[in-house]
């Protein structure tokens, strides 16, 4: 079982100084963050639908990247794993993650092109 632990780091010199940490596992997400307020939160890898990353001039710059997931959580739509090494990496790890978790769990979204044939709300097919 794979996992990946980062720490959100400045953009001054990709250093570790915040108090946000990401931790990455094969069926789950989880965000904590803060000091004296902590939080936690945390997403399932079933419901991950895509994964985007992002790297601005100054992410370039120090070898970082922000990994954006697009999540049918309801906590969070968008769910940002921002200014981390090895961004490309976690990217593509949550990727086959998400879609491994969700074939375990049965719940592939797939996409109907349709066959030419029209069937109504009673399931007679139509002209």
């Amino acid at each position: 079982m794979a996992e990946y632990r980062e720490r959100k780091r400045l953009m001054f010199l990709g250093l570790p100084w915040t108090f946000t940490t990401y931790t990455i596992k094969d069926d789950i997400i989880r965000i904590d963050a803060g000091v004296l307020k902590k939080t936690q939160n945390d997403c399932y890898m079933y419901k991950v639908q895509d994964v985007e990353l992002i790297r601005s001039f100054g992410e370039r710059l120090m070898g970082l990247g922000t990994v954006k997931c697009y999540t049918g959580d309801t906590t969070d739509k968008e769910l940002y794993i921002s200014h981390v090494k090895n961004a490309q990496e976690i990217k593509d790890f949550i990727l086959e993650a998400s879609e491994r978790a969700r074939i375990k769990r049965r719940t592939v979204n797939m996409l109907d092109i349709g066959n030419g044939i029209d069937i109504d709300a009673d399931g007679m097919m139509g002209s």
